[in-house]
């Protein structure tokens, strides 16, 4: 009897069992992490369904317009966090003209909107009015950074860029450059009251032909460009002759803080404005440096007076602009010791002057 109570005394010692422990918590997080996934995908997708709406929106409102703009094989990828829009290729075409670009893909973040990349590949072909261009290139990207009032910065950059140009019934003109980049941006201040936008342009390594023949060079051309044109907020995607027009009576002008030149010894740098005239022709003066040009000078005189005569106006010019000193001024800032000021440039009436003397054989045409 007792011994079947001894044998009983561990069981009650032990107590009651321990309850059994739930293992919820273990799965819970990838429980949440699949339910964000499942809401996040379905997101995505509606996001991109209101992409794919807007934009046939905005090619429906474009092709009513008189624009019309042709996506081949358009999609819409980049699950999860882009938005990716390819086309096999881009057409646009208007009354005026018309262009084909290779294969295209535009890319923005979901979490950003506003940022959008652009990278387009060639052949470029653009026909407007009598003139036809082609283009190639090796790496084109372009930027937008956009703003609830318009936009923060644009930017365009291309490599190993090649073409051709050429006006109906004309041979084609080729060209080529080793690296161009445009940058835009509101002008600060300005932009709310005037629609003013900051541009600044650099091309390096260009090989125009046409432009060897005429400054008798064929070193390759570096250009830089910073300007700022004004009323640019009045210009649309219209027809590119009612667009100026719009823009010239708005009173736009092209403000030149510095275009910059350089072929070879041939250099130029000049700065003023530029807008255009009633008969739709650029006007506006400017302020000249140059070095280099007395060659230039002495074939555009030679064409009026004679080669020799020619010549010696070109030796003048040199000795003139050097202040009769061969050897540049040591005093002057580095890299800008042989660029000497030249009377200024106007353009008026469709013609270029030098001071009070018109260049000979160069016109200013109308653009539009």
């Amino acid at each position: 009897m007792a011994s079947n109570v001894d044998q009983a005394r561990p069981d009650a010692a032990a107590g009651p069992a321990e309850p059994r422990r739930s293992r919820i918590g273990l799965f819970l997080p990838f429980v949440l992490l699949g339910l964000v996934v499942v809401l996040w995908s379905v997101a995505w997708f509606w996001i991109r369904g209101r992409a794919a709406d807007e934009m046939d929106a905005w090619l429906a409102r474009e092709a009513a317009a008189g624009r019309t703009w042709t996506c081949a094989d358009r999609s819409i990828t980049g699950y999860p966090f882009r938005l990716e829009l390819r086309c096999g290729s881009l057409a646009f075409a208007r009354a005026d003209g018309r262009f084909t670009l290779g294969p295209l893909t535009a890319v923005v973040q979901v979490y950003q909107p506003r940022h959008g990349l652009l990278q387009v590949s060639g052949p470029f072909h653009v026909e407007q009015g009598d003139l036809v261009a082609d283009a190639t290139w090796k790496d084109l990207e372009a930027s937008f950074h956009g703003a609830s009032d318009g936009f923060t910065r644009a930017s365009l950059v291309v490599d190993d860029v090649k073409g051709t140009i050429a006006a109906e019934g004309q041979p084609p003109t080729s060209f080529a450059g080793d690296h161009l980049e445009a940058h835009a941006r509101p002008t600060p201040v300005r932009f709310a009251s005037e629609g003013a936008v900051d541009v600044s342009l650099r091309l390096t390594r260009a090989v125009v032909p046409p432009l060897d023949a005429l400054l008798a060079s064929t070193d390759p051309l570096d250009l830089a460009l910073d300007a700022t044109i004004d009323r640019a907020a009045v210009l649309r995607t219209g027809q590119v002759a009612r667009e100026l027009e719009t823009w010239r009576q708005a009173g736009g002008r092209l403000e030149i803080a510095l275009l910059s030149l350089a072929k070879g010894e041939r250099r130029l740098q000049a700065s003023g404005k530029i807008g255009l005239d009633a008969d739709h022709r650029p006007a506006g003066d400017f302020d000249v440096r140059a070095a280099g040009l007395e060659a230039l000078v002495a074939q555009a005189m030679g064409q009026r007076i004679g080669a020799e005569r020619g010549a010696m106006v070109g030796r003048l010019l040199g000795q003139l602009l050097s202040g009769g000193r061969r050897a540049p001024d040591a005093a002057a800032p580095p890299g800008d010791a042989a660029l000497k000021p030249l009377p200024p440039l106007r353009l008026a009436d469709g013609r270029l002057m030098l001071g009070p003397f018109p260049i000979p054989n160069v016109t200013v045409p109308a653009l539009y």
